[in-house]
Protein backbone atom coordinates (compact mmCIF):
# COMPACT_ATOMS: atom_id res chain seq x y z
CA UNK A 1 0.00 0.00 0.00
CA UNK A 2 2.83 2.35 0.91
CA UNK A 3 4.57 1.37 -2.28
CA UNK A 4 1.52 2.20 -4.42
CA UNK A 5 1.15 5.57 -2.67
CA UNK A 6 4.79 6.37 -3.30
CA UNK A 7 4.42 5.35 -6.93
CA UNK A 8 1.31 7.55 -7.26
CA UNK A 9 3.11 10.45 -5.58
CA UNK A 10 6.09 9.97 -7.90
CA UNK A 11 3.82 9.99 -10.94
CA UNK A 12 2.12 13.16 -9.71
CA UNK A 13 5.49 14.86 -9.24
CA UNK A 14 6.62 13.86 -12.74
CA UNK A 15 3.35 15.17 -14.23
CA UNK A 16 3.57 18.43 -12.28
CA UNK A 17 7.17 18.93 -13.43
CA UNK A 18 6.22 18.17 -17.04
CA UNK A 19 3.27 20.57 -16.95
CA UNK A 20 5.44 23.26 -15.41
CA UNK A 21 8.05 22.84 -18.13
CA UNK A 22 5.37 23.16 -20.83
CA UNK A 23 4.22 26.60 -19.88
CA UNK A 24 5.33 27.80 -16.49
CA UNK A 25 3.08 30.52 -15.17
CA UNK A 26 0.51 32.78 -16.76
CA UNK A 27 2.06 35.89 -18.33
CA UNK A 28 0.47 38.25 -15.79
CA UNK A 29 3.05 41.00 -16.27
CA UNK A 30 2.60 41.01 -20.05
CA UNK A 31 -1.19 40.99 -19.77
CA UNK A 32 -1.04 43.91 -17.34
CA UNK A 33 1.25 45.78 -19.74
CA UNK A 34 -1.22 45.09 -22.55
CA UNK A 35 -4.10 46.39 -20.42
CA UNK A 36 -2.07 49.50 -19.59
CA UNK A 37 -1.35 50.08 -23.29
CA UNK A 38 -5.05 49.66 -24.09
CA UNK A 39 -5.99 52.15 -21.37
CA UNK A 40 -3.43 54.64 -22.71
CA UNK A 41 -4.70 54.15 -26.27
CA UNK A 42 -8.29 54.72 -25.14
CA UNK A 43 -7.19 57.93 -23.37
CA UNK A 44 -5.54 59.01 -26.64
CA UNK A 45 -8.85 58.57 -28.48
CA UNK A 46 -7.98 55.30 -30.22
CA UNK A 47 -11.46 53.91 -29.63
CA UNK A 48 -12.73 56.71 -31.88
CA UNK A 49 -9.81 57.55 -34.20
CA UNK A 50 -8.18 54.10 -34.64
CA UNK A 51 -11.13 51.75 -34.15
CA UNK A 52 -9.80 48.74 -36.06
CA UNK A 53 -6.38 48.58 -34.45
CA UNK A 54 -7.82 49.37 -31.02
CA UNK A 55 -10.44 46.65 -31.40
CA UNK A 56 -7.73 44.19 -32.45
CA UNK A 57 -5.74 45.06 -29.30
CA UNK A 58 -8.76 44.46 -27.07
CA UNK A 59 -9.54 41.16 -28.83
CA UNK A 60 -5.93 39.97 -28.49
CA UNK A 61 -5.99 40.65 -24.75
CA UNK A 62 -9.27 38.74 -24.43
CA UNK A 63 -7.66 35.81 -26.28
CA UNK A 64 -4.66 36.02 -23.94
CA UNK A 65 -6.91 35.79 -20.91
CA UNK A 66 -8.80 32.82 -22.35
CA UNK A 67 -5.54 31.06 -23.18
CA UNK A 68 -4.25 31.72 -19.65
CA UNK A 69 -7.46 30.27 -18.21
CA UNK A 70 -6.93 27.21 -20.42
CA UNK A 71 -3.32 27.03 -19.12
CA UNK A 72 -1.92 27.59 -22.62
CA UNK A 73 0.61 30.07 -21.31
CA UNK A 74 2.70 30.24 -24.49
CA UNK A 75 -0.36 31.31 -26.48
CA UNK A 76 -1.39 33.68 -23.70
CA UNK A 77 2.06 35.31 -23.85
CA UNK A 78 1.90 35.66 -27.65
CA UNK A 79 -1.56 37.21 -27.50
CA UNK A 80 -0.61 39.56 -24.64
CA UNK A 81 2.44 40.80 -26.56
CA UNK A 82 0.32 41.19 -29.71
CA UNK A 83 -2.27 43.14 -27.72
CA UNK A 84 0.32 45.52 -26.29
CA UNK A 85 1.86 46.17 -29.70
CA UNK A 86 -1.52 46.76 -31.33
CA UNK A 87 -2.57 49.12 -28.54
CA UNK A 88 0.62 51.13 -28.96
CA UNK A 89 0.03 51.26 -32.73
CA UNK A 90 -3.57 52.34 -32.12
CA UNK A 91 -2.41 55.20 -29.89
CA UNK A 92 -0.01 56.45 -32.60
CA UNK A 93 -2.65 56.04 -35.32
CA UNK A 94 -5.21 57.86 -33.18
CA UNK A 95 -2.88 60.82 -32.73
CA UNK A 96 -2.35 61.08 -36.49
CA UNK A 97 -6.03 60.63 -37.31
CA UNK A 98 -7.13 63.09 -34.64
CA UNK A 99 -4.76 65.72 -36.04
CA UNK A 100 -6.17 65.17 -39.54
CA UNK A 101 -9.76 65.27 -38.22
CA UNK A 102 -8.98 68.55 -36.45
CA UNK A 103 -7.70 70.12 -39.67
CA UNK A 104 -10.75 68.88 -41.62
CA UNK A 105 -13.15 70.15 -38.96
CA UNK A 106 -11.40 73.52 -38.78
CA UNK A 107 -11.69 73.95 -42.55
CA UNK A 108 -15.34 72.85 -42.64
CA UNK A 109 -16.39 75.15 -39.79
CA UNK A 110 -14.43 78.09 -41.22
CA UNK A 111 -15.98 77.55 -44.67
CA UNK A 112 -19.50 77.42 -43.22
CA UNK A 113 -18.90 80.56 -41.15
CA UNK A 114 -17.45 82.40 -44.14
CA UNK A 115 -20.37 81.41 -46.36
CA UNK A 116 -22.81 82.54 -43.68
CA UNK A 117 -21.13 85.96 -43.48
CA UNK A 118 -21.18 86.31 -47.29
CA UNK A 119 -24.88 85.41 -47.49
CA UNK A 120 -25.73 87.80 -44.67
CA UNK A 121 -24.02 90.58 -46.63
CA UNK A 122 -25.87 89.54 -49.78
CA UNK A 123 -29.17 89.69 -47.87
CA UNK A 124 -28.31 93.21 -46.66
CA UNK A 125 -27.50 94.25 -50.25
CA UNK A 126 -30.85 92.90 -51.45
CA UNK A 127 -32.64 94.80 -48.70
CA UNK A 128 -30.79 97.96 -49.73
CA UNK A 129 -31.84 97.30 -53.36
CA UNK A 130 -35.48 97.38 -52.18
CA UNK A 131 -36.24 93.73 -52.84
CA UNK A 132 -39.69 93.11 -51.28
CA UNK A 133 -39.50 92.07 -47.64
CA UNK A 134 -41.77 89.08 -48.15
CA UNK A 135 -39.37 87.67 -50.79
CA UNK A 136 -36.55 87.86 -48.24
CA UNK A 137 -38.49 86.69 -45.17
CA UNK A 138 -37.76 82.97 -45.55
CA UNK A 139 -34.07 83.38 -46.42
CA UNK A 140 -33.67 85.76 -43.44
CA UNK A 141 -35.26 83.22 -41.10
CA UNK A 142 -33.16 80.39 -42.57
CA UNK A 143 -29.98 82.46 -42.13
CA UNK A 144 -30.78 82.94 -38.44
CA UNK A 145 -31.19 79.17 -38.02
CA UNK A 146 -28.00 78.54 -39.98
CA UNK A 147 -26.12 80.93 -37.71
CA UNK A 148 -27.16 78.83 -34.72
CA UNK A 149 -25.95 75.69 -36.50
CA UNK A 150 -22.60 77.33 -37.31
CA UNK A 151 -22.22 78.17 -33.62
CA UNK A 152 -23.05 74.56 -32.68
CA UNK A 153 -20.42 73.27 -35.12
CA UNK A 154 -17.89 75.72 -33.69
CA UNK A 155 -18.73 74.61 -30.13
CA UNK A 156 -18.26 70.93 -31.09
CA UNK A 157 -14.87 71.87 -32.55
CA UNK A 158 -13.88 73.67 -29.34
CA UNK A 159 -14.82 70.56 -27.31
CA UNK A 160 -12.53 68.47 -29.51
CA UNK A 161 -15.41 66.60 -31.12
CA UNK A 162 -13.94 66.93 -34.59
CA UNK A 163 -16.07 64.39 -36.50
CA UNK A 164 -19.21 65.93 -34.98
CA UNK A 165 -18.02 69.42 -35.92
CA UNK A 166 -17.25 68.35 -39.48
CA UNK A 167 -20.64 66.68 -39.87
CA UNK A 168 -22.47 69.70 -38.43
CA UNK A 169 -20.53 72.10 -40.67
CA UNK A 170 -21.33 69.99 -43.74
CA UNK A 171 -25.03 70.07 -42.86
CA UNK A 172 -24.89 73.87 -42.41
CA UNK A 173 -23.15 74.22 -45.76
CA UNK A 174 -26.05 72.41 -47.41
CA UNK A 175 -28.51 74.72 -45.64
CA UNK A 176 -26.52 77.73 -46.78
CA UNK A 177 -26.50 76.48 -50.36
CA UNK A 178 -30.31 76.33 -50.27
CA UNK A 179 -30.39 79.86 -48.82
CA UNK A 180 -28.07 81.08 -51.59
CA UNK A 181 -30.52 79.78 -54.22
CA UNK A 182 -33.42 81.47 -52.43
CA UNK A 183 -31.55 84.79 -52.32
CA UNK A 184 -30.60 84.48 -55.99
CA UNK A 185 -34.24 83.80 -56.86
CA UNK A 186 -35.33 86.85 -54.83
CA UNK A 187 -32.70 89.00 -56.54
CA UNK A 188 -33.69 88.01 -60.09
CA UNK A 189 -37.01 89.91 -60.25
CA UNK A 190 -35.27 92.99 -58.82
CA UNK A 191 -32.67 92.83 -61.59
CA UNK A 192 -35.40 92.69 -64.26
CA UNK A 193 -37.26 95.73 -62.90
CA UNK A 194 -36.95 98.80 -65.17
CA UNK A 195 -34.74 101.55 -63.81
Amino acid sequence: MLRSRLACLGTCLVLATALGACGGEPPEKEMQQAQGAIDAARAAGADQYAKDEFGAAVSALERARRAANDRDYRQALNDALDSRERAQNAAREAADNMAAARVDADRAVAAAASTHIALSKHLAELEAAKVPARALAEPRKALAVAETHVQEARAAFERGQYPTATKAAAAVSQELNTIRHALDAAATPAARRPR
